[in-house]
């Protein structure tokens, strides 16, 4: 398998990074994960934009303009031969001095790595538990998918050691958040509802182009805050996350979740848009 490291494409035993990276040392740096469908990474653009965000916030200067980034990610993609595919294109501040501060003299690290897809024939259901581990509601660093992640990976950890595939998040203010991979979604009243930017929540490129769907399909949209029991009284749960698109949720809290019609059809609506897109 070729990776792309810095301008250039390396088997992947040859990629190497610094042992004073600052990503590997701090967790300082942010990714993103997309889907490849047809040889293209599906909506690019509006996750470079959102890297290019956090990348802003945290001063680090991406070296490489968007478009560079995705013709590079095309010909990744053509070496591989992994049209159907995984991408994640991880950023760090680059190898460093010892210690939290930082200069301005970091010369940023890129990464491009590409995956397997999970097989359309072999459709994903959830079992959903509740985390114990809380995300702050107001920080701010939520808006951006930062490479420091080891309260998901404790919440995942912890949603496996009971058997489950996958952990909700709850916030300080005890609502409820995102889960460790993706956004919560949930069918109340014949709406589709989720939680609200600003609380802890990631906003998601899937969950956006979810809610476009909702639009495109006239479908009511409800943003909400809600407690953990609430969602009980759901029609339907489901997540969504760049990797695996809507994957509904079969039980939450080891209580069923039954399947919903409108999770089905969004679901399908989603498949309709990869395709459309990749041609």
């Amino acid at each position: 398998m070729l990776v792309f490291l810095n301008g250039q494409f390396l088997p992947e035993a040859q990629a190497v990074v610094p042992v004073n990276d600052r990503g590997f040392l701090l967790g300082d740096g942010l990714f993103e994960t997309m889907r490849v469908v047809g040889g293209k990474p599906f909506r690019f653009a509006q996750h470079l934009e959102r890297m290019t965000r956090g990348a802003d916030f945290l001063k680090i200067k991406l070296p490489f303009k968007p478009k560079e980034l995705e013709k590079f990610a095309r010909r990744l993609i053509e070496e591989n031969n992994l049209s159907d595919s995984i991408l994640r294109v991880t950023l760090t501040r680059g190898p460093g001095e010892r210690g939290y501060a930082f200069s301005g003299k970091c010369k940023p690290t890129l990464v491009m790595t590409l995956h397997p897809a999970a097989s359309p024939e072999n459709p994903v259901e959830w079992n959903l538990v509740t985390s114990s581990f809380r995300i702050a509601a107001a920080d701010p660093l939520s808006s951006f998918k930062t490479t420091s992640k080891i309260l998901h990976v404790m919440a995942r950890a912890e949603a496996k050691e009971k058997g489950a595939d996958e952990a909700l998040l709850v916030n300080t203010n005890g609502e409820v958040a995102e889960t460790t991979s993706g956004n919560l979604f949930w069918v109340y009243d014949e709406k589709i509802c989720t939680v609200p930017t600003g609380r802890g929540v990631l906003p998601g490129i899937t969950r956006a182009v979810v809610l476009e769907i909702c639009q495109s399909l006239e479908l009511p949209v409800n943003k909400c805050v809600i407690k953990p029991e609430q969602l009980r009284n759901a029609a339907g749960i489901f997540v969504t996350q760049s990797a695996l698109g809507i994957v509904p949720v079969a039980a939450f809290d080891g209580m069923p979740v039954a399947p919903s019609p409108l999770v089905d059809q969004l679901a399908a609506a989603y498949q309709e848009m990869l395709v459309r897109e990749s041609a």
